[in-house]
C-alpha cells in the first residue's frame, strides 16, 4: 500500500522517471509515520540544530537521510520543488547522505518538510547527538593549500633550473642571468620551506616529544640539509643547489598525505550514546503529550514511549504492556516482559505498543550512559602507528651510518669532500618512496573497501586486520538474524483444529514469541473468550469450550522452579500438554561458508549475551573447533579479549551492539556490523555492511596484499637509494642526477603500487 501511494504521488507530479534511473530505486517505502512524530521540530532549540540559515522569507536546513543509496534517490530529492512548490531548492550531498533544503518559511514549516520526506520513503534521522554536538568546525583545507603552493613552486623551480641541468652556465653567464635564476629559485623555495613543509615539521616534532622517531623525521632532515646546502652554494656562488629536489620532496610527500587523509568522512567511528537516542520524546503533562528535548527531562517526569521507540533514561513502568528488546545493550536476543512498577533501563526498545514511564534518573545518569562511559575509558592496546614508521627507525639508523662512514672515508682521503658528500647522502637517501608507496597503496585499498561497503577508520586498520591471528564473533545480530526465528515443534501431532486454537490465542498476545508461533502456524484465527495474559510468563483463553494455555514451561506446568535450557513455548489444551515450539534465531545467509573459510587460517571464538540454547547449532557450524561462551556481560566480553591478548594473540573482534563496545575498543581491530552503515554503531575501527560480512575472508586477503605491496615497493625504493648513494658517497652528485632521480623514483613507485593494487582488486572482484 505504501509503495502504491508513493507511486501515485510521483505520478501526479510527473516524477515517474524516478523508476527508470536505477534498477532498484528507493528502499523500503514506509508511509505510516506516527502522527506528531516530528512535532519536536516546532521547538526552536531543536529546529536550530537543523537550520543553517534563516531570514524573514527563507530558511535553509540540512537533513540526514540514511536511505539515500543511488542515483534515483538523488534525482527525486533534488526535484522536491515539484512535489511541494514551497520548497525552492534541494541539494543532495551523496557521500554524507545529507539533503540541504531551501524553503519559504512563511508557507511551510520545518516539521512539514520532514513529513514530506517521510511520505516518500526518506524519513529524516534526528538524534540527540545533533542537539548536544558543538558547532562543526570548518573543513581544514590547509593541506590542499600547502600542496598547491608546493606544486607551483616545484614546477617553476625545475623550469628555471633547465640551464643548470644542461650545463648552459656559460650561456646564461654571458647575459649575466645565472645569479638571477638562482635568486628566483631561492625565492620560490621559501614558501615551500616555511609554509608547505610545516606539515612534516609538526608531526616529526610530536614524534620526538614522545621519543618516537617517525618517518617524517628523516624527511624533515632531508629538507633541512637540502635547503641549507642550496642556500650556502647560492650565496657563495659555487652552484645552484638542490632546491628543485627539496621542493619535489615536499610536493610528492604532500600528495601522499592528501591521499592518505581522504578516508570516508561520512561515517563516524567514535560515536556515543547520543547518536542512538532520539532528539526528543513526549512528556506527559496533565494528560497531554508535550514534545520535549532529552536534555530537559528530569527525574520524576512522566514520558510516553511509543512502539519501536528507544528508552532514553532509566524509569519505572506505570502504564502499558512492556516488552523490551535489550539486544543492543546486553546481547539478549529475545525481548523481556516487564510488569507495572518494574524498572526499565535506558537503551532498550519497546516492542509491544505504547507505555508510560516515570523517570528515576536523568538521561546523563542512566545505565546506558554509564555503560558507554565505562567502555570509552578503555585504552587502546595499540596506537595508530603504521609498521612503516617502525621501518623508518631502521631506515634512519642505516642512513646515519652511511653518512658517518662517508665522512670518515673522505676525512682520511680528501677532507674537502666531506661536506658535499655527507649532505648529498642525506639529500638522496630520503624515505619518500616508502611513504608514497604506503599512502598510495592504502588509498587504493581504502577506496575498494569503501566500494565493498567495508569502511575503515584509517589506513592503519588495514595493517591491524592483516596482522590479526584470532577472530572473535559476537553471536546475536552478527551471526544471527535478530528479526527471524527458526521454529520447530516437538510433541503430539497437532490436527488442524488444535493448530487453529493455538494460533488464535497466540494472535492476541503482543509478545514476540507468540507472534513467532502465530506466523509459524499460519492459520485463520477465531474469537477467544476470557483472554488473560500474565506478563513475562504466558497467556490463556477459552475458545469454544477449549481451555488453551501457551507460554513458558514453568507457567504452563504450574511449576516455577522448572528450567529449560532452550527458548521454548509450551502448549496445553484443556488438561493435556501437547508439546513445545522450540524457537531459535536463524543464522544469516552465508554464515556457515564464512566460518568454514576463516577456520582454515584462524582460531575462532563466539561470545554471546544469550543463553546457551544455540550451543549445539554453533558446534555443528564450527565443527566443534571454536570456543563458545554464553551469558557474557559486556565486561566479560572485554575481559575475554584481554585474556587472548595476554597470550600473544592479535584479536579482530566483530560485533554489532553497545554490549560489544568495550570489546571492540580493546581488540586490535574492532569491526562493527550494521544493516545501515550510517545508523548508530559503537566506537570501532571499521564498519561493515551486514550483507557484506560473508566477504570478510576476501577483505582480509586484500589487507594482507596491501602490506606485501608496500614491502615490495620499499625494496624498489632501496634500489633507487642505492643508485643515488653511489653518486652521493663519491661526492659527484650533480643537480641533473638529483632532478631526475627524485621524480623518477616517486612516479615509478606510484605506478607500481597502482598496478599492484589494481591486480589485487580485480582478484577481489572475481571472488564476489
Amino acid at each position: 500500500m505504501g509503495c502504491r501511494t508513493v507511486y501515485d504521488m510521483l505520478n501526479k507530479n510527473g516524477l515517474c522517471s524516478y523508476y527508470n534511473l536505477n534498477e532498484q530505486p528507493g528502499l523500503n517505502q514506509k508511509l505510516m509515520v506516527r502522527p506528531g512524530k516530528f512535532a519536536c521540530l516546532e521547538d526552536a532549540t531543536i529546529a536550530k540544530t537543523l537550520i543553517v540559515f534563516s531570514d524573514e522569507d527563507q530558511t535553509q536546513a540540512v537533513f540526514y537521510l540514511p536511505q539515500i543509496h543511488c542515483s534515483s534517490c538523488l534525482w527525486l530529492l533534488e526535484n522536491l520543488h515539484k512535489i511541494n512548490g514551497n520548497i525552492q531548492n534541494s541539494r543532495v550531498d551523496f557521500i554524507r547522505k545529507e539533503l540541504t533544503v531551501l524553503f519559504a518559511n512563511k508557507k511551510i514549516s520545518l516539521k512539514q518538510i520532514a513529513e514530506t520526506l517521510a511520505s516518500i520513503g526518506y524519513e529524516p534521522h534526528i538524534s540527540l547527538q545533533q542537539l548536544s554536538a558543538k558547532a562543526k568546525a570548518p573543513q581544514n583545507k590547509s593541506l590542499i593549500y600547502k600542496l598547491g603552493v608546493a606544486g607551483f613552486c616545484f614546477s617553476n623551480i625545475m623550469l628555471i633550473s633547465f640551464p643548470e641541468y644542461f650545463s648552459l652556465e656559460g650561456f646564461v653567464d654571458k647575459f649575466q642571468m645565472a645569479s638571477i635564476f638562482r635568486t628566483l629559485n631561492l625565492l620560490l623555495s621559501l614558501p615551500v620551506f616555511f609554509y608547505s613543509a610545516t606539515e612534516f615539521y609538526t608531526t616529526a616534532w610530536k614524534g620526538l616529544q614522545h621519543r618516537f622517531l617517525n618517518i617524517d623525521a628523516p624527511i624533515v632532515l632531508a629538507i633541512f640539509i637540502t635547503f641549507g646546502r642550496s642556500l650556502f652554494e647560492i650565496i657563495a656562488g659555487t652552484g645552484a643547489g638542490y632546491l628543485d629536489s627539496m621542493s619535489g620532496i615536499v610536493f610528492f610527500m604532500l600528495v601522499g598525505r592528501v591521499l592518505q587523509d581522504r578516508t570516508n568522512q561520512s561515517l563516524t567511528f567514535t560515536r556515543d550514546y547520543t547518536s542512538y537516542f532520539p532528539i526528543a520524546v513526549n512528556k506527559m503533562v496533565d494528560g497531554k503529550e508535550i514534545p520535549t528535548p532529552l536534555p530537559e527531562l528530569k527525574t520524576g517526569d512522566s514520558i510516553l514511549i511509543h512502539d519501536q521507540e528507544i528508552i532514553p533514561a532509566d524509569g519505572m513502568l506505570v502504564r502499558g504492556h512492556a516488552a523490551i528488546d535489550y539486544s543492543f545493550v546486553t546481547g539478549e536476543s529475545l525481548p523481556q516482559a516487564k510488569q507495572i512498577s518494574e524498572i526499565i533501563y535506558a537503551g532498550g526498545r519497546q516492542t509491544a505498543g505504547n507505555i508510560e514511564l516515570l523517570l528515576i534518573k536523568d538521561v546523563s545518569q542512566s545505565y546506558l550512559t554509564n555503560l558507554w562511559n565505562k567502555a570509552s575509558m578503555q585504552t587502546e592496546t595499540d596506537p595508530d602507528t603504521s609498521f612503516v614508521h617502525q621501518l623508518s627507525r631502521y631506515f634512519t639508523a642505516i642512513l646515519f651510518t652511511i653518512a658517518f662512514a662517508t665522512a670518515m672515508y673522505w676525512w682520511a682521503y680528501d677532507a674537502s669532500k666531506i661536506w658535499p658528500s655527507v649532505t648529498a647522502v642525506l639529500i638522496v637517501a630520503c624515505p619518500c618512496a616508502l611513504l608514497l608507496s604506503n599512502s598510495f597503496t592504502s588509498g587504493h585499498m581504502l577506496k575498494w573497501f569503501d566500494r565493498g561497503k567495508f569502511y575503515l577508520r584509517n589506513a592503519v586498520v588495514l595493517e591491524k586486520i592483516a596482522s590479526a591471528n584470532h577472530i572473535v564473533f559476537d553471536k546475536t545480530g552478527t551471526l544471527t538474524d535478530a528479526n527471524s526465528y527458526d521454529i520447530t515443534y516437538a510433541g503430539d501431532v497437532l490436527n488442524d483444529q488444535q493448530k487453529q486454537l493455538i494460533a488464535s490465542v497466540a494472535a492476541q498476545n503482543n509478545h514476540p514469541l507468540s507472534k513467532a508461533v502465530f506466523n509459524y502456524l499460519n492459520c485463520e484465527i477465531i474469537s477467544t473468550d476470557a483472554f488473560k495474559e500474565i506478563t513475562g510468563k504466558g497467556c490463556e483463553a477459552w475458545i469454544n469450550d477449549h481451555h488453551v494455555i501457551i507460554g513458558k514451561p514453568g507457567f504452563v506446568f504450574k511449576n516455577e522452579a522448572l528450567s529449560v535450557p532452550e527458548t521454548v513455548v509450551a502448549i496445553k489444551i484443556n488438561r493435556d500438554v501437547k508439546g513445545f515450539f522450540i524457537i531459535k534465531n536463524k543464522f544469516k545467509t552465508g554464515v556457515a561458508e564464512l566460518i568454514e573459510k576463516l577456520q582454515l587460517h584462524y582460531p575462532i571464538s563466539i561470545i554471546s549475551g544469550d543463553n546457551d540454547g544455540a550451543r549445539s547449532a554453533l558446534k555443528t557450524l564450527t565443527h566443534s573447533s571454536a570456543d563458545l561462551l554464553f551469558l557474557q556481560s559486556p565486561e566479560d566480553k572485554l575481559n575475554y579479549i584481554e585474556s587472548l591478548q595476554k597470550n600473544g594473540k592479535k584479536v579482530m573482534m566483530i560485533g554489532d551492539g553497545l554490549n560489544d563496545a568495550g570489546a571492540l575498543k580493546q581488540s586490535d581491530a574492532g569491526i562493527a556490523v550494521t544493516e545501515n552503515v550510517n545508523n548508530f554503531s559503537p566506537a570501532c575501527d571499521g564498519i561493515i555492511d551486514g550483507a557484506q560480512l560473508i566477504r570478510l575472508p576476501q577483505f582480509i586477503h586484500m589487507a594482507r596484499a596491501s602490506k606485501r605491496i608496500v614491502i615490495a615497493s620499499f625494496v624498489l625504493s632501496i634500489l633507487y637509494n642505492i643508485i643515488g648513494l653511489s653518486f652521493a658517497v663519491s661526492g659527484t652528485l650533480q643537480p641533473i642526477v638529483a632532478a631526475i632521480l627524485m621524480p623518477a623514483s616517486s612516479i615509478s613507485i606510484v605506478l607500481f603500487t597502482w598496478a599492484a593494487a589494481q591486480i589485487s582488486n580485480q582478484r577481489f572482484l572475481q571472488n564476489k
